[in-house]
């Protein structure tokens, strides 16, 4: 059965074109980086910690940014002070997050941690499904559900991005396939993101809730279901407007 996922569809919100480089063509341009080895790693800490309080997270992060920086091969002089600091700043923000839920959802419980989502898309051509991991359900006493996914970045969003259209779209298609999967009502989940901020001097974790009601989700998937026609049906314009951003730019692949 095809599926899209979120990366995938905002590839394809960003460039027809781009998204059949990268996931018809499968051209990788970007391997990751430092900062993508920490993100991982913060994210696997504060998963594998939500679910075991016990867990010595110290090490865990530790030797899953091991890992991490590992993979990404030969690393350069420049890079090593930043990496020293990752550690640091890692470590202080996963001391920090059951705290952070404790105080924005006293009283909850772990629903699901990294759980997938593999989901059908209604209507839509090809019978495609939308598949996701979504890395924190949690419930709190009043009954609701509580969707949180973790960010990791430096000193934090501002407003045009903690309000921009496909962004947050992301949790609105995790809200609507979630409740499909369970049959709970939309008016029993809540979502947000939660910041994991490296540098920043004060307020490290920032979680904040995200609007997700029936018109979002009705204009979300409008735009999901028109992604997945032209995906079905092969049509890969070229969005000229990105060409400045886009990492294919001037290549063999799209001179």
């Amino acid at each position: 059965m095809p599926h899209i996922s979120f990366s995938a569809l905002k590839n394809w919100d960003f460039c027809p074109f781009y998204h059949k480089l990268t996931y018809v063509d499968r051209i990788k341009l970007f391997k990751g980086n430092v900062y993508t080895a920490f993100g991982t790693a913060l994210h696997e800490t504060c998963e594998k910690l939500v679910l075991d309080e016990s867990l010595d997270y110290k090490n865990h992060f530790k030797q899953t940014f091991k890992d991490q920086i590992s993979k990404l091969g030969t690393i350069s002089d420049s890079d090593l002070p930043m990496i020293e600091d990752m550690k640091g700043q890692g470590l202080e923000l996963s001391s920090m997050v059951l705290t952070a839920l404790n105080v924005k959802f006293p009283g909850y419980k772990v629903f699901s941690a990294e759980e997938q989502i593999i989901e059908p898309i209604i209507d839509s051509p090809g019978d495609y499904d939308y598949k996701g991991f979504l890395d924190l359900v949690i419930k709190t006493p009043d009954g609701k559900y509580h969707i949180i996914d973790w960010k990791s970045c430096s000193w934090g969003w501002d407003m045009e991005r903690k309000t921009d259209k496909i962004t947050t779209y992301q949790l609105t298609y995790y809200k609507n396939f979630f409740c499909n999967k369970h049959d709970i009502p939309q008016t029993n989940v809540e979502t947000y993101f939660g910041l994991l901020k490296r540098t920043a001097k004060k307020h490290r974790i920032e979680i904040f809730k995200v609007s997700s009601g029936p018109r979002k989700i009705k204009n979300a998937l409008n735009i999901l279901n028109k992604a997945v026609y032209n995906i079905n049906n092969n049509n890969h314009p070229k969005n000229r407007l990105k060409c400045a951003k886009c990492d294919f730019n001037r290549t063999k692949w799209c001179p």
